[in-house]
């Protein structure tokens, strides 16, 4: 790939060519930078979800609702604080719809934070196929142009050089914005799953406090 890139810089030696790859190149790093750090914390925060599950749901089964209040009440974790939500909401809640409400505002805070930036590698990927599309075009123009003045018996070749010159960019331009379309794609459905977690860890929390609920009105 590094070879391909460096082979595409070289093709032309034409100054204005060269300045749409930079700007592509550009595009690329700042994606690729974003893809990073979202799949870092996405992976981090997936990580964290799960331990905390982990860590209440024993105390949520034996009903020691004090100390799994105290335990995520301390955490910042997304889970966390939809759960201490609920903890919270329990006691004063009337119905089913109480406590899940208040954990679904939680989740409405968490949702954006999973989500952000993420959407930018879409926007970088489009910029780049344009900024592509359009260094092809300053390109042509510009063959198109300078062959103007030419000795017929050059036109040809002198055009057909500059033509794969300026395509250079648009090449250049897509492989750039497939890897950051593919990027996109991963870091959604890492969010997705995070998402669906989260509810379901709410619909565990809903039901089991229901049912204890439900166990001790009869007894």
């Amino acid at each position: 790939m590094y070879n391909a890139f460096v082979t595409f810089f070289k093709a032309g030696d034409d100054p204005l060519g060269i300045a749409f790859m930079v700007f592509i190149g550009c595009v690329l790093a700042i994606g690729l930078a974003i893809a990073l750090e979202r799949y870092l914390y996405l992976t981090v925060a997936k990580g964290n979800n799960r331990r905390m599950m982990a860590k209440m749901m024993p105390l949520l089964q034996r009903g020691d609702y004090k100390q799994a209040y105290s335990v995520a009440s301390k955490s910042n974790h997304a889970v966390s604080r939809m759960l201490s939500q609920g903890l919270s909401r329990y006691k004063s809640a009337s119905n089913r719809d109480d406590i899940e409400t208040a954990m679904e505002e939680s989740m409405m805070e968490t949702i954006p934070r999973l989500e952000k930036r993420t959407h930018y590698l879409a926007t970088f990927a489009n910029i780049a196929t344009l900024l592509g599309l359009l260094g092809t075009i300053m390109g042509l123009i510009k063959a198109f142009t300078a062959v103007a003045a030419v000795d017929p018996a050059l036109k040809a070749e002198i055009l057909s050089t500059s033509i794969s010159v300026a395509m250079n960019t648009t090449a250049f331009g897509l492989m750039v914005a497939i890897p950051l379309l593919l990027l996109h794609t991963v870091l959604q459905t890492k969010t997705t799953e995070i998402v669906d977690s989260l509810e379901m860890a709410t619909v565990k929390f809903v039901n089991l406090m229901m049912q204890r609920k439900s166990i001790k009105d009869v007894s």
